[in-house]
């Protein structure tokens, strides 16, 4: 068996890693104000003066949701998808809550899967057949991690017997 020599560099630590600050990434960000490299540099207000106009604000063709501590809707906004079905009309219930409200954040989450739903049930009625194993990337799981998709199916299995028992055993 053999042994790994150990070097130890015999310059001390403290000129080095003074040498080497400069170079770390957001080095200086957390020291007091006179001591960060950056305060020099910083200004408030900026001394360019550029004249700036607001932009234009976008007007709205279809719902637009947005927070109730908000006064109006922002300058530019997303259109491509306004709220519909049943997970606008969750979103809806969420935008009339307050965000620092969890039930804002878990209504939002609801309507996302809900929204997944709305959309296999879609392409069903349209006569797409969705293609969800390949969509979720099961196949590529199954083919690089066999054992562990094969150990998730029968933890699922498991799962779905205890709780078929049980729903036997309460009915």
């Amino acid at each position: 068996m053999t042994t790994a020599t150990i070097h130890i560099d015999a310059t001390p630590p403290g000129p080095r890693a003074r040498a080497d600050a400069g170079s770390i990434p957001g080095w200086g960000a957390d020291l007091r104000r006179e001591d960060r490299p950056a305060v020099p540099r910083e200004r408030t207000p900026p001394r360019i003066d550029v004249p700036w106009k607001r932009p234009e604000a976008q007007t709205p063709t279809v719902e637009v949701l947005h927070s109730i501590e908000r006064p109006g809707l922002t300058p530019v906004f997303g259109t491509t998808v306004p709220p519909s079905g049943v997970s606008g009309m969750l979103r809806r219930l969420a935008f009339q809550t307050s965000e620092s409200d969890l039930r804002h954040w878990l209504l939002l989450l609801l309507a996302d899967r809900v929204n997944v739903l709305e959309g296999l049930l879609s392409d069903l009625l349209h006569g797409r057949v969705p293609q969800v194993l390949h969509e979720m990337g099961l196949n590529a799981h199954w083919r690089e991690h066999r054992e562990r998709a094969l150990r998730a199916v029968a933890a699922l299995a498991g799962l779905a017997l205890a709780l078929i028992a049980l729903l036997r055993r309460l009915f």
